[in-house]
């Protein structure tokens, strides 16, 4: 079994803070419709699969209310390039990029960049360790 430290209980499935705010509050359909990193607001707040997300607007809210699974990051929001060898960090909200459509977050700049140097192998092979890290969570 792989080890991935502090990802043991189904709740984990999300990168949250210990408030429960996923990504940092960073606004996820924001990647989508405006190509940056947007710092989400309280007051339009949505939860799922155990954590909130923040959002810029009631607009992109409501997006990612009717379509979470599109606009949600990849592998919970942890760390892209820290997956591919079966291991969660935390992700920078900062440090991200859209491929085939779906959002990819990295610890930093250099670890995106690293990430990018084969990415269709970087996400085959991260895709496959977090199969195997859900497939362990305790429920």
């Amino acid at each position: 079994m792989l080890a991935a430290p502090g990802l043991a209980r189904a709740t984990d499935l999300i990168n949250q803070s210990s408030d429960g705010i996923a990504i940092r509050g960073y606004d996820t359909v924001a990647y989508f419709t405006d190509a940056k990193a947007v710092k989400g607001s309280e007051e339009f707040s949505y939860t799922w699969l155990g954590a909130t997300w923040h959002f810029a607007s009631a607009k992109h809210r409501d997006l990612f209310a009717s379509d979470p699974v599109k606009y949600a990051p990849q592998y919970g929001g942890y760390c892209s390039d820290a997956m591919v060898d079966g291991f969660t960090a935390n992700a920078n909200p900062e440090a991200w990029r859209i491929v085939e459509g779906k959002l990819y977050l990295n610890t930093s700049q250099a670890a995106l960049l690293e990430w990018e140097l084969n990415t269709a192998e970087e996400i085959e092979r991260a895709d496959f360790q977090w199969g195997v890290i859900k497939a362990n969570l305790t429920h």
